[in-house]
């Protein structure tokens, strides 16, 4: 059985040395010392406690060897200083914590560049739905893109909350309700305008980033990072080869409706 040192300032004979140690299991395996006592409270007791013979381990809550010495975490003492910055207006948030106010801006801006271009593919999407339009799957895709950028500025919303910050929503611009191009035709101008706002507003993500790395907020870089600039990316490449496709085939319905019939891309855009 390993010996236990009950009390400060016992003394026991471990890997051939004698030592002062408070509360700690010693084996021939691995001595945890501490030359000076931590306290009782910083102790875990482990009375009434069988320790496997040569089991080589010995026990400390929370504590960790610095240079052969052991260091004694002191919870107490060190959360003074939290203490006094905690908040006690009803007015301010308690979970707010190393979240500068210039973040908590960048991400309202954010939430309403999400909303603004949910907003211009809901009105692509009504377009579309027309019924001398009619072209019912590039109406259902901008739907859906629609419910998507709704989704995204709200993941930014439950983020600012999260984090301690206000969300205040911005006034958007009407967007436009017609489409036809007089060059292009109305889908491919639309995708052309889809795939342009999606490279907008991947520079928005990356100047958010930015503001995140400049404010040493590691937590929104990493929130940037790993819920959206991925996802951006690959919502470009998409349109990108929607529109390398409807460029093939002239300028829609209002010219060639035979050909847009049959076109498919991915998905089944058009049906």
């Amino acid at each position: 059985m390993l010996p236990f040192i009950s009390s400060p300032s016992t003394s026991f004979m471990s890997t051939g040395e004698i030592t002062t140690t408070t509360g700690v299991y010693l084996s021939p395996l691995t001595s945890v010392l501490k030359k000076e006592s931590c306290g009782v409270s910083g102790v875990m007791s482990f009375a009434n406690k069988k320790i496997k013979k040569n089991a080589g381990i010995a026990v400390m809550a929370a504590t960790k060897t610095v240079t052969g010495l052991q260091y004694c975490f002191e919870p107490f003492e060190e959360v003074k200083k939290e203490l006094r910055v905690v908040p006690t207006s009803p007015h301010l948030s308690l979970a707010r914590q190393n979240y500068s106010d210039m973040c908590e801006a960048g991400i309202n801006e954010q939430i309403n560049v999400e909303y603004s271009v949910s907003y211009v593919y809901h009105a692509m999407y009504a377009y579309f739905d027309r019924d001398n339009v009619a072209l019912k799957g590039i109406a259902k895709f901008f739907k859906d893109s629609s419910l998507e950028e709704r989704e995204h500025a709200e993941k930014f919303i439950e983020y600012q909350n999260k984090r301690g910050g206000k969300v205040k929503l911005q006034s958007m611009l009407k967007p436009l309700s017609e489409f036809y191009h007089a060059d292009k035709g109305d889908a491919l101008y639309a995708m052309e305008l889809a795939l342009s706002l999606e490279r907008l507003n991947n520079e928005k993500l990356q100047n958010l980033h930015k503001l995140a790395s400049d404010n040493n907020d590691l937590h929104l870089m990493d929130f940037v990072e790993s819920e959206f600039l991925t996802e951006q990316v690959e919502s470009i490449k998409k349109l990108s080869e929607y529109v390398a496709q409807l460029r093939r085939l002239g300028k829609g319905h209002d010219s060639s409706p035979v050909i847009l019939v049959g076109f498919q891309v991915p998905g089944t855009l058009i049906k």
